[in-house]
């Protein structure tokens, strides 16, 4: 009945905790009424605002950035790897000056290069008359080696070290060295100022390189990074020069992304020839798919389980694929969205170098009489290199959800408790409220439903006053 319905809605508004509602209904006063209804429907607005723009926020996908310094008892030595600037034999390559090239084409997987016109004809005749020319086992056997001719000196955290605890890597400077590749549990260091000690002789009248593509310096240039990671020179390896010593000190960098939408990081990804998750390892797999769908082969260089590219295949195939992936974009890397996105926890070591000249003039004398050497061979070939930690701690820099659902929760409902003094058992009430009022509107509906009009044949169809009677009745 309307006057129950009236009664049940004036129940309601007296008794809800939703605040406020009650004044408009139980005050006499209309001066009171719409005082208390502007301060109602005020408070209403500012609250709709308030959680819309929250919610707003929220789906802005928002972060923020924690930078936290651990400090540690000791701390994991990471791994270098390093190459000689000269890069062949000079006896090897005396009458072979396109083995450069070559070398240039084959680590062009790994570093953007450029072939010149004028060196095509000279590499499609070498090529026809050396089929079978293998550049992998050349640079083996003929590039730079390490032994004790030019590891002169090792030591790690006052204990010696030997050439066997380098771990050889091809990369674009040809043969190079790893030191800590698998990250043996005693390559710690617990001590700060102390680390890696290294001398090196280039041994410039051995090993040589062709200035006209660019490789002008001497020296040896070198890349800090994780004993799980492959080195990655690519712009970024370290370089000492020959007649310098370089005192190198590290710290440790542990970075930690949001998956998307926060960032960029799919923790999903996993690589089939790396043991972490990296862009640069991403990369190759990526590039090493590519080239072994359109080519048929694997450069011996990339990861993976192919048949090795042969030099001409090299040539032909490989090098236009690289630069065919390069042009369209196959391999991409930064967002989410990307082939390679952005890793979720990533260490990196910032380094700080600072240079001296090698050796004062007792120290080149007595290295001189040492190694049976003249103090100009010395200043011309010899390379210190000293890296050590600069403090026994690491930074963590975390990004983190700005805005998480249970603080989303908090604030609407803190708003809500604010302004209109509502809560959970507010919200269920008004739910109850409505649910009944719908139900109601059925009910109502149903017994109208007899009374209205039959239009397909209302001389038929029509009930009769006792019909209709009867019938909401029974309903």
């Amino acid at each position: 009945h309307l006057e129950n319905r009236r009664k049940y809605h004036q129940e309601f508004a007296s008794s809800t905790s939703f605040h406020g509602v009650h004044n408009i209904v139980q005050t006499q006063s209309k001066t009171r009424k719409v005082l208390w209804l502007s301060v109602v429907a005020g408070c209403l607005a500012i609250v709709v605002w308030q959680i819309y723009s929250r919610f707003i926020y929220y789906f802005s996908w928002p972060t923020t950035t924690t930078v936290v310094v651990q400090y540690v008892e000791n701390v994991k030595f990471p791994a270098v790897t390093f190459c000689n600037l000269n890069r062949f034999q000079a006896h090897a390559v005396s009458n072979l000056k396109i083995i450069f090239f070559i070398w240039n084409i084959v680590s062009g997987v790994l570093q953007k290069f450029a072939v010149e016109d004028k060196y095509s004809q000279e590499l499609n005749d070498f090529l026809l008359g050396n089929q079978n020319f293998s550049i992998k086992d050349f640079t083996r056997k003929n590039g730079f080696y390490l032994n004790s001719s030019t590891l002169l000196e090792c030591e790690f955290f006052g204990k010696p070290c030997y050439p066997q605890d380098f771990e050889h890597v091809f990369t674009e400077y040809g043969n190079c060295f790893t030191f800590n590749h698998n990250d043996l549990p005693a390559r710690r260091v617990s001590l700060s100022g102390r680390g890696l000690h290294l001398l090196f002789d280039v041994q410039q009248e051995q090993f040589t390189d062709e200035p006209a593509l660019g490789h002008t310096d001497a020296g040896i240039t070198f890349v800090i990074h994780s004993p799980k990671e492959l080195p990655r020179f690519d712009g970024l390896g370290l370089l000492t020069p020959v007649g310098m010593h370089a005192q190198v000190a590290i710290r440790q960098l542990k970075s930690i992304i949001q998956e998307y939408p926060w960032g960029e990081c799919k923790p999903d990804i996993k690589l089939q020839y790396h043991k972490i998750y990296s862009t640069n390892g991403c990369l190759r797999e990526c590039k090493a798919r590519y080239i072994q769908d359109w080519c048929g082969c694997l450069p011996f260089v990339l990861p993976g389980n192919g048949i090795e590219c042969d030099l001409l295949k090299f040539y032909n195939c490989v090098y236009p694929a690289v630069y065919d992936i390069e042009i369209k974009g196959l391999c991409t890397v930064g967002t989410h969205n990307s082939t390679c996105p952005a890793p979720c926890e990533e260490m990196d070591y910032p380094t700080t170098v600072t240079y001296s000249s090698f050796g004062g003039e007792k120290a080149i004398k007595y290295l001189s009489a040492k190694l049976k050497k003249s103090p100009e061979y010395i200043r011309q070939n010899l390379v210190r290199i000293d890296i050590k930690y600069h403090d026994l701690s690491y930074k963590i820099t975390q990004q983190q959800k700005a805005l998480t659902i249970s603080e989303l929760l908090a604030d609407v409902g803190g708003q809500l408790g604010l302004f209109c003094g509502a809560s959970m058992i507010t919200i269920i009430e008004l739910l109850e409220y409505i649910f009944t009022n719908f139900c109601w509107m059925c009910i109502f509906l149903l017994l109208k439903a007899p009374e209205m009009p039959q239009w397909n044949n209302p001389s038929q169809n029509q009930p009769t006053h006792k019909e209709k009677k009867k019938g909401i009745q029974e309903c």
